[in-house]
């Protein structure tokens, strides 16, 4: 593969660290399909090994994503139907405020849930800052698999 192909592979990477970020591009499904095309295009064992550990990062990363996080907020008494709830008001949250409104619409509807839930402000706060924390939870280990599959790519790179 030539120097502006690898190039371009590592800002499609880059552009996946930020999806992973900011949840509006689907961050791990371009990391892998960017290392994917890598592996096809420069092609040989070592090329393939990267790719699979790479997959294997982010693959544990969202199995981790979604039952670490989940569990501790079971855990703290969040209701599975607030995060429904957030997620709904997140998804209108995107479109009505652009950029933060997905946050803003999430904390809403979960907060609202718990509130209608548990009666007092004094019981749905506390939910509410759990499920902030499970989510802030859920991103910091996506992009820690995120980055883990980038720097095996780089070094993939370096190696080839």
């Amino acid at each position: 593969m030539s120097v502006w192909g690898e190039v371009l592979v590592g800002l499609v990477i880059l552009v996946g660290i930020i999806g992973v970020i900011v949840p509006i591009l689907p961050g791990v499904i371009l990391i892998f399909a960017a290392v994917a095309v890598w592996a096809f295009l420069t092609g040989g064992t070592t090329a393939w090994v990267v790719f699979a550990i790479a997959t294997i990062a982010l693959v544990l990363s969202g199995v981790v994503k979604y039952t670490w996080p989940g569990r501790r907020m079971r855990e703290a008494g969040v209701s599975n139907k607030a995060l429904l709830v957030g997620a709904l008001f997140g998804i209108v949250g995107f479109f009505v405020i652009p950029v933060v409104g997905l946050f803003i619409g999430f904390v809403l509807g979960v907060y609202l849930a718990e509130l209608y839930r548990l009666k007092t402000n004094e019981l749905a706060w506390p939910a509410t800052v759990h499920a902030l924390k499970g989510v802030g939870l859920s991103m910091v280990v996506e992009l820690f698999g995120a980055l883990i599959a980038a720097g095996v790519w780089l070094a993939g790179v370096v190696i080839v």
